[in-house]
């Protein structure tokens, strides 16, 4: 990271670890400032309008496969995937956001999550009501990394030849 802290250039005082920004909120989850509550208000109203459109958007395919007049099967089968893959979506998302996802189990997921979309849109919604997703993670992280800091940084009072010796 850089030496300064993005407020007109002037150079940062903090010593030891940074804040992890985080998607749409930067760091200003770690005071709750710089209208970190409008945007908490404002993706929460976001994520649910797009989830909203995604679902708009489903009900047009599945009317698409009704006049293609493809069969009960087929309609049934569609509409079991979807609530099968946003569970799973909502699931996984919710559980990233209070620890580190597995990068392999990620990698094995990306289809899946990116048919259960609606789920992960969900999440991240009802999570606005609580906390800036993924702030209870990196919070927990960055106080570590702080405590290790300050753990490493102390220094030990007086000076250690002069001290008395046990006889």
């Amino acid at each position: 990271m850089s030496a300064e802290n993005g407020k007109n250039g002037t150079p940062d005082t903090q010593a030891g670890p940074r804040p992890e920004p985080l998607r749409f909120y930067g760091t200003t989850w770690v005071h709750h400032d710089d209208g970190y509550t409008a945007r908490r208000a404002g993706l929460a109203v976001g994520s649910l309008a797009v989830a909203a459109a995604a679902c708009f958007v489903l009900r047009l395919a599945y009317q698409g496969l009704q006049i293609a007049d493809i069969g009960s099967f087929v309609s049934l089968l569609m509409i079991v995937m979807f609530a099968v893959c946003s569970a799973l979506a909502f699931r996984h998302t919710w559980s990233a956001f209070t620890r580190r996802p597995d990068p392999d189990r990620q990698a094995s997921l990306r289809g899946l999550l990116a048919i259960g979309f609606v789920g992960s849109l969900l999440a991240y919604f009802l999570r606005t009501f609580t906390e800036a997703p993924g702030e209870k993670l990196h919070r927990a992280e960055y106080e570590k990394a702080r405590e290790e800091y300050e753990r490493r940084t102390t220094r030990r009072t007086g000076n250690p030849s002069k001290k008395r010796r046990r006889k």
